[in-house]
């Protein structure tokens, strides 16, 4: 089955089998390989992407189904040598050790600040709660997304910041 999605901005179309997994379509057939694959039961959520701006468990849907949807994977995010202030919170909060929950994370985060500006860290909690990381214990993923919440305020009214810990 013939499927066209647009995938970081960018129309991408492929040959799929019906079964064939959203994950597996980015990761094998079109090598962005920043979306990971990690426990085969959707328990995880290393294999977060925005589906039309709302994360999405890429290993639940299938290729099909994202046909005629926008897909942003990690590999979306900057925009050119410009980090998005998410993965620069990543970078500045230290909210990343092994990495591989990391895309996911940050795009769940990029999603509630899409929504919410100004979240709580409750709301910051809530939201990667589909998400599971082995090493850092989310404090250091909510101050990464709290410092881009904060950051991206601050260059919204012209001034600049710095760690937000």
């Amino acid at each position: 089955m013939r499927i066209t999605v647009d995938v970081n901005g960018e129309e991408r179309t492929g040959e799929v089998e019906p079964r064939h997994l959203l994950v597996r379509f980015l990761r094998d057939d079109l090598r962005l390989t920043g979306t990971h694959w990690g426990c085969d039961t959707s328990n995880c959520g290393t294999c977060v992407v925005l589906m039309d701006g709302e994360p999405v468990k890429s290993c639940t849907v299938l290729a099909v189904m994202a046909a005629g949807h926008e897909i942003r994977t990690v590999e979306g995010l900057a925009d050119g040598d410009r980090l998005d202030p998410v993965q620069q919170g990543f970078i500045e909060e230290h909210g990343l050790q092994c990495g591989f929950c990391t895309p996911g994370m940050m795009l769940s985060g990029r999603a509630l600040l899409d929504r919410n500006p100004d979240p709580s860290e409750q709301e910051i909690r809530e939201a990667v709660s589909g998400q599971l990381c082995r090493c850092t214990g989310y404090l250091n993923i909510v101050r990464s997304i709290r410092w881009a919440a904060a950051r991206e305020r601050a260059d919204a009214s012209g001034a600049t910041t710095g760690s937000q810990t």
